[in-house]
C-alpha cells in the first residue's frame, strides 16, 4: 500500500488566478508545473527586478516569480513552503 499523496493537475490548476501571500509578499497563481507538481507565483506587490539576458546584459524588467513545490520528496507529504502560503482576501 502506498502512502503517496494523490493531488491532481486539474485540483493545481483551479488555484491559477488566486492572489496568495507567500513570505509576507502578496502573490498571484499564474502557471502549475506538472514536474514536482510546483505552483509558479508572481508577485503582485514588488517593483519588478532586473533581467539579464543570455550574455548577463541587464535588458528588461520582469516581475519576481517564485517556484513552490506542492509536495516532499517522496509525495508522502505536503511541501513545508505549499503549507505556508496564505490565501489572499
Amino acid at each position: 500500500m502506498s502512502d503517496e499523496i494523490i493531488i491532481t493537475l486539474d485540483q493545481l490548476r483551479n488555484m491559477i488566478g488566486l492572489r496568495m501571500v507567500h513570505q509576507g509578499i502578496l502573490c498571484q497563481v499564474i502557471e502549475v508545473l506538472e514536474d514536482g507538481p510546483s505552483l509558479v507565483l508572481q508577485s503582485i506587490a514588488e517593483a519588478p527586478t532586473i533581467q539579464p539576458n543570455q550574455h548577463g546584459e541587464a535588458t528588461r524588467r520582469a516581475p519576481v516569480t517564485y517556484t513552490i513545490p506542492v509536495l516532499n520528496d517522496e509525495h508522502t507529504e505536503l511541501h513545508p513552503s505549499f503549507l505556508a502560503l496564505d490565501l489572499a482576501e
